[in-house]
């Protein structure tokens, strides 16, 4: 397995428990936000603290500073001007004296510089201190201007160190050419370390305050999503038929009168499912009731209508129309009543498949064979095509027989005098049988309820072949029995094609089918005005 494939398995895991779990994504962006505060206030805070802490100790630095200048000048007013161990001498003392001088700055170093044309002559508590100073600073204090100044200066140890210089020329009584400097040096290690502390302080502490947030949110979150979860599982039960979940209830807050709701909601389901299943069952009873007492008088009055048919020739010619419309009226009811019946056995779950081996060709074959009298009294044309392989399939024959004659009948009635195609294929699991018209076709609404019982496309028409309105929800529940397909494709004044799927083997789920739903090329045609 690559990086790349890990990579976008964990993505799609993150991305699937982000979506599926309200806890997290609440706490996720609970965690973004209390960080981002935290973040935004730490920096200010941080900053705050620095510059405070800096100001004090530049203050209380500069005050230092203008102290150590006005004992500098009193000490360098006698200094004498061409003795050069005088001026040594003077300067290491009033070092010596301004090192002694503690401050509340803390602690300093100090540089006293005798200027006497381009030669300087440095005393400095600390070697190697003057030359560190930068040069910037040295050239403002030898213009005559007091500065301060942060720098990185050698503490000695050959470690340099935050420092705040501060320089400052010391007024002289003198011949012209000659200056005196001072600098002072407060290291800023102690506030560097304080700031660090400080810094890590506030990290922790920022840390800690989201985590406690995350916390709290999570756990808030939890209050609410669990109630929630629990009526989630509730009502999937609920779904699956078990009429009898509830909630329990729980004090009076909204929680609770949302399970109470839910509660009276599934006795309201539970109460109107009941009156449903009962009146259902009473309609089954009542349609298989009657079709059963039908039965036995229908039976004598189709034998009636059989002895008049065939003395039809020895009536009146409208007694003997009238025979002839008896007796196709007599056996159109009993091809109802025995649709009543099919449908029955449906509602009641007594239908049973008897499957066995079959050819599916041949079948095919009988079934254009049997429709060939209606489809040339339509003036259509069956077309047939199957492969050249037999395809053998675990079926019941006699059901799938039937829904192929209601399809091709169907297809016949709607297909206006085209041509109607059957197409037979089969794949390694699944055969496929499309019926396509070329007729007036359906649209997607359509589509929907042709399924349905008793539905018709236009109710204004009127049907030439006859049939009780049942064919095509038995065909379907015959394909349904099978764990097999019966779809419908159809566009207006293009036609329509079914394809009925059915499993090779009795039992096995299908994945698909060997056929498309929808025709590879449609022919289009121009409306009709209308």
């Amino acid at each position: 397995m690559t990086v790349a494939t890990r990579l976008r398995g964990w993505a799609s895991t993150g991305w699937h428990a982000w979506r599926s779990s309200l806890q997290l994504r609440i706490g996720a962006i609970t965690m973004l936000v209390a960080g981002v505060v935290v973040v935004v206030v730490s920096i200010v805070l941080f900053q705050q603290i620095s510059t405070q802490l800096l100001t004090v100790k530049r203050n209380a630095a500069i005050d230092q500073a203008q102290a150590g200048v006005a004992y500098a000048q009193s000490q360098v007013a006698g200094i004498v001007t061409g003795d050069a161990a005088s001026v040594r001498s003077t300067l290491a003392r009033t070092v010596r004296e301004l090192q002694s001088r503690n401050g509340s700055a803390g602690n300093f170093d100090t540089v006293l510089v005798y200027r006497t044309g381009d030669t300087a002559r440095p005393a400095q508590s600390r070697q190697s201190l003057y030359p560190d100073l930068p040069a910037e600073l040295v050239a403002a204090v030898d213009a005559g201007t007091q500065v301060w100044q942060y720098g990185l200066v050698d503490d000695g140890s050959s470690r340099r160190v935050p420092t705040l210089l501060i320089g400052a020329p010391v007024p002289v009584e003198g011949p012209s050419g000659e200056q005196v400097d001072l600098y002072y040096a407060f290291p800023l290690d102690q506030e560097q370390e304080t700031l660090s502390l400080v810094r890590s302080t506030v990290a922790i502490s920022g840390i800690a305050l989201t985590l406690f947030v995350v916390g709290i949110g999570v756990l808030v979150t939890r209050l609410v999503v669990d109630p929630v979860r629990r009526a989630a599982s509730s009502a999937q039960r609920l779904a699956a038929g078990q009429l009898e979940e509830r909630l329990v209830v729980n004090g009076e807050d909204d929680l609770a009168r949302l399970a109470s709701s839910f509660n009276a909601m599934a006795d309201s389901l539970q109460k109107q499912i009941t009156q449903l299943e009962g009146l259902s069952q009473l309609q089954q009873r009542f349609t298989s009731d009657v079709s059963h007492e039908l039965r036995t008088p229908l039976t004598t009055v189709q034998m009636a209508a059989e002895v008049l048919h065939e003395s039809r020739a020895d009536f009146d010619p409208h007694v003997a129309r009238s025979a002839e419309l008896l007796y196709a009226e007599v056996n159109r009811f009993e091809l109802m009543l025995s649709d009543l019946l099919e449908i029955s056995r449906y509602d009641a779950g007594a239908a049973e498949l008897e499957a066995e081996p079959t050819a599916l060709g041949p079948l095919l074959e009988r079934v254009v064979e049997d429709m060939t009298s209606l489809a040339d009294r339509l003036d259509c044309r069956l077309e047939l095509r199957v492969p050249d392989r037999p395809v053998i399939a675990e079926i019941d024959a006699r059901r799938v027989q039937r829904v192929l004659r209601n399809l091709v009948g169907n297809a016949v009635e709607h297909g206006t005098g085209r041509p109607v195609e059957l197409t037979l294929a089969a794949n390694r699991t699944a055969a496929a049988i499309t019926v396509r018209d070329h007729g007036i076709g359906l649209d997607s609404e359509e589509a929907q309820h042709v399924f349905d019982r008793f539905w018709r496309a236009d109710p204004a028409r009127v049907r030439t072949v006859g049939g009780s309105g049942l064919g095509l929800s038995i065909s379907l529940e015959d394909a349904r029995l099978h764990g097999g397909w019966l779809q419908v494709w159809g566009q207006p004044d293009q036609g329509a094609q079914f394809r009925l799927t059915l499993p090779l083997v009795a039992g096995t789920d299908l994945t698909g089918s060997p056929l498309p739903l929808r025709p590879v090329v449609v022919r289009r045609r121009p409306r009709s005005p209308r």
